[in-house]
């Protein structure tokens, strides 16, 4: 009997057994180990949490109990227990369900997650309004041991201790996030790991110490509330008691039975409750069980052998990126790398191994990890940071003031720059160049191809200020790249066409597109100028003033959004200089945009050079 497509609610776990529950869990293991091979995912991650998942759905009552998932890419599990095994076969397909816990796509997603850290101060939020309101339900917030590397986890179990709203903390630790653990955090709960259980062992002192005559039961009290009591022979630390929180673990993440019990107990104590749960991740599939970190966030592959499916593609500007930053290092002992639990994603792991004393891996820490690398910068050393587009979103404070006001030398590389795919509107990088470009002291630039990165990061420590350097997920354009390093001028664009009808200017890899639609419009009768700009932060005012005037027309195409974009930088400029009178077209992104395959994205959105050919036309008036 097969129960997985029994399931149309939580409510139908109530009537299962432990066996049948067991039976349920191999079942949701195999639906997800298939789609995820075919459609790729977060697969080591969700195998982890599936009996903890169940206990969750059999406890609570969800949608009027709230689970609010921490990062959200484990929420597999959740979607096919939640009316949407149906849809399954479409996770991260365009149209189809998100990766991540989505408002939109179901009343049991209460919450929108993507990055790290932040379900505990949504969680405490539902329970101050659930008190306010006078309502009764229970909150319950999931998060990963490695997001508990992140600054907000704190801030949030700082207050949530603090504070008297029933509140349980389910603290699913499974020694990973993306990359091995780093940090005291880890140390710490590697203690609690390996210490004797907490609860058993109170309760055997307390027995032990309440049958001694006569004082028994007075001394037991006395340790109870003494500051060294019973807490402290136990568990060293005991931090999140220390925080405000009832401490319940560790407990078997694998042991529906014994994990029904613990949140049913959770469920009766007041106030904030934090229970600790050990998962193995990848569980029931050898290959992302040996290798997690490999399939954390894997693309297809063949479920047989765990083989994941290579094509035959130029390297990634990822890859360009972590071989270029090897050989600066081979020439300067004076560049360090820095990231944030992302070694593995920026392709720093390779720097990593080839020099471990000079690579930081700071865990899910954004703000500490730029703070950290001004410190270096002013202290004489060539730090780079490499993080993901979206994540520089957390961190925005840092480079503004720690690094930029104090003009400290710091290379920042932005991966995963305009949209990513599969991953949706968390993790797109679409919105770096308007909140960079305004910063003062930033150098800000952006390569057509793989040849331009690696050369751009060669210059990059050669400017005496800070740069960004922005740059996709994608697969490079397979251009060759030169192997001697070329200093490319601080603020200057490249001109590689010239026409006098149209000026095109792209920012990024888009500039082929303009190259592309330059040769369609070229057989229309419109000969265009084609601006490689390279930088917004300087603009090369020059250039794009002198090709403006030429032409007249200027059609901008940027895989960011327009407000505040490059779009935006060139009306700047043409406004200061008086040109007022020019035909500006933009292309660029609106809104936030959802998830899907690049390909078909650019293609909805406009980002192709099909689009800039119909744009052009009508600029120029011909129909």
């Amino acid at each position: 009997m097969h129960f997985l497509d029994r399931i149309t609610s939580p409510a139908d776990l109530k009537k299962l057994n432990y066996p049948e529950l067991e039976q349920l869990a191999e079942e949701i293991r195999l639906e997800i180990i298939n789609v995820v091979s075919a459609n790729g995912g977060h697969l080591a991650p969700n195998l982890g949490v599936v009996e903890l998942t169940l206990a969750l759905h059999k406890v609570f009552d969800c949608p009027k109990d709230k689970i609010v998932w921490d990062v959200g890419h484990q929420t597999y599990v959740h979607k096919l227990l939640t009316n949407r095994r149906e849809q399954f076969s479409t996770l991260r397909k365009y149209n189809g369900l998100a990766g991540f816990p989505k408002r939109e796509e179901s009343i049991y997603d209460c919450f929108d997650t993507g990055h790290s850290s932040t379900s505990i101060s949504a969680a405490l939020g539902f329970a101050k309004a659930r008190d306010i309101c006078q309502e009764d339900y229970h909150v319950v917030a999931v998060i990963g041991d490695g997001a508990m590397s992140g600054g907000m986890a704190y801030e949030a179990l700082n207050h949530a201790g603090n504070c008297d709203s029933d509140l349980i903390v389910v603290l699913n630790d499974n020694e990973m996030f993306i990359s091995p653990h780093v940090g005291a955090m880890s140390q710490y709960l590697n203690k609690i790991r390996t210490a004797p259980m907490y609860d058993k062992k109170k309760k055997d002192v307390e027995r032990f110490l309440k049958n001694i005559p006569k004082i028994g039961t007075t001394v037991a009290k006395a340790a109870g509330k003494a500051k060294d009591g019973i807490k402290y022979f136990l568990v060293p630390g005991m931090l999140f008691e220390e925080l405000g929180f009832t401490y319940l673990g560790p407990i078997n993440g694998h042991d529906i039975p014994a994990l029904e019990t613990v949140f049913k107990q959770a469920k009766q104590k007041k106030g904030p409750v934090l229970v600790h749960v050990i998962t193995c991740k990848g569980k029931g599939y050898e290959p992302a069980r040996k290798n997690p970190d490999i399939f954390h966030g894997v693309g297809p592959f063949i479920k047989e052998t765990g083989e994941l499916i290579k094509k035959e593609d130029p390297p990634t500007y990822t890859q360009v990126f972590g071989k270029t930053i090897c050989e600066l290092a081979a020439r300067d002992e004076s560049i360090v790398a820095v990231t944030a639990a992302m070694g593995s994603g920026t392709g720093l792991n390779g720097f990593g191994k080839e020099f471990p004393e000079r690579f930081f891996d700071v865990g899910i820490a954004e703000q500490h990890a730029l703070t950290f690398a001004a410190a270096l910068a002013l202290a004489g050393l060539k730090p780079v940071v490499s993080m993901y587009s979206t994540f520089y979103q957390r961190a925005y404070d840092q480079v503004l003031h720690d690094i930029c006001l104090q003009n400290a030398k710091v290379v920042l590389a932005i991966d995963r720059a305009g949209v990513v795919g599969e991953d949706g509107p968390t993790h797109h990088g679409i919105f770096d160049i308007s909140f960079f470009r305004a910063i003062p002291n930033l150098t800000l630039m952006a390569p057509k191809d793989e040849n331009e990165l690696k050369h751009m990061i060669y210059s990059a420590f050669t400017y005496n200020n800070p740069v960004a350097v922005r740059y996709p997920r994608s697969n490079g354009l397979g251009v060759k790249i030169k192997e001697e390093f070329e200093l490319i001028p601080q603020g200057k664009a490249e001109l590689l066409q010239e026409g006098d009808d149209l000026t095109l200017i792209g920012f990024g890899p888009v500039v082929y597109l303009c190259l592309d639609a330059a040769k369609e419009l070229q057989h229309r009768g419109i000969k265009a100028n084609v601006i490689n700009l390279r930088f917004i932060n300087p603009l090369d005012k020059t250039l794009i003033i002198k090709q403006a005037k030429k032409t007249g027309k200027i059609i901008t195409i940027e895989d960011h959004v327009l407000s505040g974009g490059m779009g935006s930088a060139i009306l700047e400029l043409l406004q200061q200089e008086g040109l007022n009178n020019l035909a500006v077209e933009r292309i660029g992104y609106n809104n936030y945009i959802e998830h899907g395959p690049i390909s078909i994205l650019h293609q909805v959105h406009g980002i192709t050079s099909t689009n800039i050919v119909k744009v052009a036309e009508k600029l120029c008036g011909v129909k």
